[in-house]
């Protein structure tokens, strides 16, 4: 997927301008690009219009305007978008008992150290892999970023949307296993392309 450039981005004062009508757009866009896996776990997988709203709002929210600065967040989330041949999110464990938070949070020790999180379509599974740095041994982050590196029989079997996919966690203290969309194949075989 090409990388994102300032070249991309619209001025402030245009993007605020367009804004609400960006904002819809990206909004019907992520309800097709994501995914509950149980209660717990939310998958949204990223491309390039998803990045380039997260860099429009950091840049909004941040009220960034030196073109160094802007580079830098370009630089971030540029690294979220996934390389060729691979699918890219972000996972989120939402908890929202307040009282449980920490208890929750700290029973998915270990989610991004083996194969727990899975695509499978007919009999061939991609297991994600996790970015670094988003865990300690007594301390786990509830956003993770994740990568798919798939293989040509996947993406052979993606295409035909007839043989059923899931989506699963498999960890000591989590299981959850989803039916995958047709919307979220279409989605993902754009991003393949």
């Amino acid at each position: 997927m090409n990388k994102v450039t300032q070249e991309d981005l619209l001025s402030p004062a245009e993007y605020e301008a367009q804004r609400p009508a960006i904002r819809q757009k990206i909004i019907a866009l992520k309800k097709r690009r994501r995914v509950a896996i149980g209660e717990l776990v939310t998958v949204i997988f990223e491309n390039r219009e998803t990045i380039i709203f997260q860099i429009h709002e950091m840049i909004r929210t941040e009220r960034i305007f030196d073109a160094e600065k802007i580079q830098e967040e370009i630089d971030v989330y540029n690294a979220l978008l996934p390389d060729t041949e691979e699918l890219s999110a972000t996972l989120f464990i939402e908890i929202t008992d307040s009282e449980r938070i920490e208890e929750l949070l700290n029973s998915f020790q270990e989610i991004d150290r083996s194969d727990t999180l899975a695509i499978r379509i007919g009999d061939h599974t991609v297991f994600a892999e996790f970015e670094a740095g988003h865990s300690k041994e007594d301390k786990i982050s509830a956003v993770h970023f994740i990568r798919y590196k798939t293989t040509l029989a996947f993406r052979e079997l993606l295409e035909n949307l007839e043989i059923p996919g899931t989506l699963s966690v498999e960890h000591p203290h989590y299981q959850a296993e989803v039916p995958i969309t047709r919307e979220m194949r279409e989605e993902w075989l754009k991003d393949l392309k």
